[in-house]
């Protein structure tokens, strides 16, 4: 009797730890077949290749959303009650629906690395024999994670239901109670998690950037930025202030290279730390530039920082060398933490900046005599390149305000180019448009400008001379919220020289692909993803600036010196550089 009553004791209680396990562990077998193809497609290939980690966060989310929708569905069909098989061919259909659905996640872990190498071969990479099988433990972590955080929801949702149901009706009751918890979770996400890991990013940005670095030696020439005849102090330049003034080619590195008398290029950097206001900072940069001779110069680029006052290097010297040094840029930075922190935080900073400085320049280049001042161009990549769009309104643009400009890499959010790429001429791919032919901006890739890749002449510029550098890989530029439910149209064939062949669309994990994509095309190798090698940029700046008397051997032997010099692979013979810095731009960037 003792052990029945024991026996019944132990049943009891492993009903009651069953009961709770069962609420917390993923118990939906629709959920768990539906997460099981989402994560045979999450390992489809998209814009960039993906490391273990990269797949593992893409995989694991794509599970969840995967049981989310296939278990709101069986409890949606209980709830209406839809009448179902009978038991038995019920039974038999879930046995063969987990057949089928464990062959197709079979075939895309067979198949895993076959798409990732079909990515990585256009990009010039080593294959890989197979995906790191860390990808499924990182997937599931994710998953359980996530699991965690609903399950949590889920409860907190159901004891605020119960509290409300004392003073309201059931179903209002419920209803609040889902409405405040989301409040209260979004409150955390958003109010604690990400303004503190914001405010820490910040002051760690901020912290580096005020470091005084060995290698970036303050100038001695008087008519240098951040020299002691300055208006600019070498110390509240900042880490990518400084490093902009001091890493360009000089006029002897240019004179040695063409073979002919150059000038040395003018570089004018504002820092954060260097004046208090954004319209003062402004100012100070137009008193600097006008002290080192900067409208004394054919060219003068104002140019806007990344979210780090990060400035692409190859950008500046490809355009220095086509002039033989007879340009001057100036660039104010507004910003310590990366581009997509400044997209995170909703930041207004780049857009005000440039604004200021354009208009600071502008005023005064305006009021010299037309046949005694530069001609003035902008030029930005990624956020710098969405902020330098905004800088200044597109019908003065076209009206003379400017003579060009270079915008790499601009965020999806770029309204001017949305603009462009949405009215595009008909029968031009949405990765590189033609927009009226090209007489009032062309885009432009590896391989040149949409209208030269089409085999139709140029239409002639307009007042101003507007190109779009842009790879069909950059997720960043070619991200769409609204993939999550639609196939963007950049995926239409013909697809992008580096987009893989075996790309495919599908619901919600497309969307989670290319929102990991978009940072991490930042650590493409150069010439793709968010990576612009020195090379497209000389194409680019010939282009804007309206390069003339170069031959085609003299421009091939400068995409190669700029190569070298920047420690790409040479675009003529593919060959590494003597002291290889693959990992330099992205290492350098942050943005």
């Amino acid at each position: 009797m003792a052990q029945r009553v024991s026996g019944r004791a132990l049943g009891s209680a492993l009903h009651r730890v069953g009961g709770k396990i069962s609420r917390w562990l993923p118990v939906s077998v629709p959920g768990l077949l539906v997460g099981g193809l989402l994560f045979a497609a999450s390992l489809t290939p998209s814009l960039v290749p993906r490391i273990w980690a990269t797949q593992g966060i893409v995989s694991g989310f794509s599970i969840a959303i995967g049981y989310a929708i296939g278990a709101f569905a069986a409890w949606l069909s209980a709830r209406i009650a839809i009448p179902g098989p009978g038991e038995a061919f019920g039974r038999a259909a879930r046995v063969a629906a987990a057949v089928v659905c464990a062959a197709v996640v079979a075939y895309a872990l067979a198949r895993a690395a076959g798409w990732q190498n079909s990515i990585r071969v256009l990009m010039e990479l080593p294959p890989l024999d197979s995906l790191y099988t860390l990808k499924a433990v990182v997937a599931l972590a994710v998953f359980a994670v996530l699991l965690v955080v609903a399950r949590s929801f889920r409860c907190a949702a159901r004891f605020a239901a119960a509290v409300a149901r004392r003073f309201l009706p059931g179903w209002v009751a419920s209803i609040v109670g889902l409405v405040a918890t989301a409040a209260l979770f979004w409150s955390i996400v958003n109010g604690v998690l990400v303004d503190t890991a914001l405010r820490i990013m910040d002051a760690a940005y901020e912290e580096r950037d005020s470091r005084i670095e060995p290698e970036f030696a303050q100038p001695t020439d008087p008519l240098k930025a951040g020299s002691q005849a300055s208006l600019l102090s070498w110390k509240e330049l900042g880490r990518r202030g400084r490093q902009f003034i001091v890493s360009g080619p000089t006029r002897a590195e240019i004179s040695a290279f063409s073979g002919k008398e150059a000038m040395e290029p003018v570089r004018v950097y504002v820092g954060l730390r260097s004046a208090d206001t954004v319209q003062s900072r402004a100012r100070l940069a137009l008193e600097e530039l006008k002290r080192v001779g900067g409208f004394e110069r054919s060219a003068l680029i104002v140019v806007t920082p990344t979210g780090t006052g990060w400035i692409d290097d190859p950008a500046l010297d490809s355009v220095e060398y086509l002039h033989g040094g007879d340009v001057a840029s100036v660039a104010v930075q507004y910003s310590y933490v990366g581009s997509w922190l400044n997209h995170l935080s909703g930041s207004q900073y780049g857009f005000d900046t440039a604004r200021a400085l354009f208009e600071e320049i502008h005023a005064y280049w305006a009021g010299l005599p037309p046949e005694h001042r530069p001609r003035l161009y902008l030029y930005g990549l990624s956020l710098g390149a969405q902020s330098s769009t905004e800088s200044t309104e597109f019908a003065a643009m076209l009206g003379g305000s400017i003579n060009g400009a270079l915008w790499a890499g601009p965020p999806y959010s770029t309204q001017l180019w949305r603009f462009f790429t949405t009215h595009r001429d008909p029968g031009s791919p949405a990765w590189l448009p033609r927009f009226r032919g090209g007489s009032f901006v062309r885009f432009m890739n590896q391989d040149g400008d949409a209208a030269s890749q089409s085999g139709l002449r140029n239409a002639n510029w307009g007042p101003a001379r507007l190109v779009f550098l842009q790879y069909a890989s950059d997720a960043a530029t070619f991200f769409e919220y609204s993939a999550i439910y639609r196939q963007p149209e950049w995926m239409n064939l013909p697809r992008g020289p580096d987009v893989s062949p075996a790309l495919r669309w599908y619901p919600v994990v497309s969307f989670l692909q290319l929102l990991v994509d978009a940072p991490m095309a930042m650590f493409a190798p150069a010439g793709h993803g968010h990576v612009y090698a020195p090379s497209d940029y000389v194409n680019a700046w010939i282009q804007v600036t309206d390069v003339r008397g170069w031959s085609a051997g003299e421009i091939a032997r400068l995409k190669n010196h700029l190569s070298h010099r920047h420690g790409v692979a040479s675009p003529a013979t593919g060959a590494e550089p003597p002291i290889a810095k693959r990992l330099g731009p992205q290492a350098q960037q942050g943005s």
